[in-house]
């Protein structure tokens, strides 16, 4: 199923704030909430915003590299939910050569799908596994509007 960052938002929870990412599938109406750590979250924000802090974060500095080696995303794939709840997903690479498949964090593939505007897939089990009602994250802050509170220009 084809998906695309919706936003990413900050949701209260009991033990405090929690960055998700809210990702939107074509055709339907429900969301997948990917819970992420702050630092991803604002990672992710930035892609989306094509933000240059002047020096490259992490997920920049790794898509670089994987540019001058001659690689490029092809394509981030959320692909099944363990048996804990955690989001699995596969970061599709094109290389010089042929093309490998990575496993990888969600919220690091989908910081490098924000960069480079490669298409996402979730698979239909997660999907319906996962889905929730949009609503329910339309009225949580952006992540942006939080600012320094989560360490913004780091």
């Amino acid at each position: 199923m084809n998906a695309s960052i919706d936003a990413v938002r900050v949701a209260g929870t009991p033990d405090g704030p929690v960055p998700v990412v809210v990702l939107t599938v074509d055709d339907e109406a429900d969301v997948v909430p990917i819970f992420i750590g702050f630092e991803e979250a604002n990672s992710i924000a930035h892609g989306m915003d094509a933000y240059d802090i002047g020096r490259p974060l992490t997920h920049d500095l790794l898509l670089d590299v994987m540019e001058e080696l001659g690689g490029r995303i092809e394509r981030v794939e959320i692909g099944e939910i363990s048996e804990e709840g955690t989001y699995i997903a596969d970061l599709h690479v094109a290389g010089p050569r042929d093309s490998v498949v990575v496993d990888a964090r969600p919220s690091d593939s989908l910081a490098l799908a924000a960069r480079t505007n490669a298409p996402i897939a979730v698979a239909s089990e997660v999907f319906e596994q996962g889905r929730q009602d949009a609503a329910q994250f339309e009225e949580l802050t952006d992540i942006r509007e939080m600012g320094d509170l989560v360490g913004e220009g780091l």
